[in-house]
């Protein structure tokens, strides 16, 4: 079981809770996105509670991923998508921080769930269609007929713009998930090389040094993905919103 790669996906109930039929458990998976929503308040909360002129470290880090999903979202959106400046830091700051948790042993990683990546796909998919509608009203729906092409091409270009649209929600969650779920996988495995060739004696131990190497490489760029996959994700999220504020470009 320990080698096993899977297993550190699975989900494993703490306070069981059934109502009738339905499952309303606490699980790990609900413990780490509890400590991730935490230790992210935290992190900001203490960073920037002193505001000084002259920043602290604390505050240069929280300074710097603000501008930085700002600046995404500028060049994407607009000026004006910084209405949507608040839900599109908290998903940055949620899929980063917990990515970087999975990367500890024995942590979770519930960015490697496709059911929380999709949930968290559909919030801004359901953010894109309610606020274009809301404000465009069936003028949202030129997303689906792009300006300047032929009326004799919508019958083609339509709906193949609306199956573009309804597979955002899977792309976005399916591209976040495959990723950690591969990537942890994959450390997992070389890992297991190291403790199965180990216990071969001396020369067990020597070819282990292959593995070991693998293993701190692997380790680094899954620190480097974890990062890369929230400003994915992000940009992704961007771009989605411009097309509520802007459906006829």
């Amino acid at each position: 079981m320990a080698n096993d790669p899977i297993h550190q996906f699975e989900i494993q109930k703490i306070f069981p809770i059934e109502v009738g039929e339905m499952d309303f458990s606490f699980t790990n998976s609900s413990l780490f996105m509890v400590l991730t929503v935490a230790a992210t308040c935290a992190f900001l909360i203490l960073s920037t509670s002193g505001r000084g002129l002259v920043p602290s470290r604390l505050q240069s880090v929280s300074e710097m991923a603000y501008e930085f999903v700002a600046g995404i979202l500028r060049s994407s959106a607009g000026t004006e998508g910084m209405r949507f400046f608040p839900l599109v830091f908290s998903l940055f700051m949620f899929v980063l921080v917990a990515n970087l948790f999975g990367m500890f042993p024995y942590f979770f990683t519930v960015t490697s769930h496709i059911i929380v990546t999709f949930a968290l796909a559909m919030l801004v998919i359901l953010t894109v269609i309610i606020y274009g509608l809301l404000r465009h009203g069936l003028k949202f729906f030129h997303l689906f007929a792009p300006a300047g092409v032929p009326p004799v091409l919508l019958l083609i270009v339509a709906p193949i713009e609306v199956v573009s649209f309804l597979s955002r929600p899977i792309s976005l969650s399916v591209r976040l998930f495959a990723n950690m779920l591969a990537g942890h996988i994959t450390l997992k495995v070389f890992a297991g090389f190291i403790v199965s060739m180990s216990a071969a004696g001396v020369a067990g131990v020597a070819g282990a040094i292959l593995p070991l190497g693998m293993t701190v490489a692997l380790t680094a760029l899954e620190f480097l993905v974890a990062f890369l996959q929230a400003y994915v994700f992000t940009v992704l999220t961007c771009m989605y919103l411009n097309d509520a504020l802007h459906p006829s470009h």
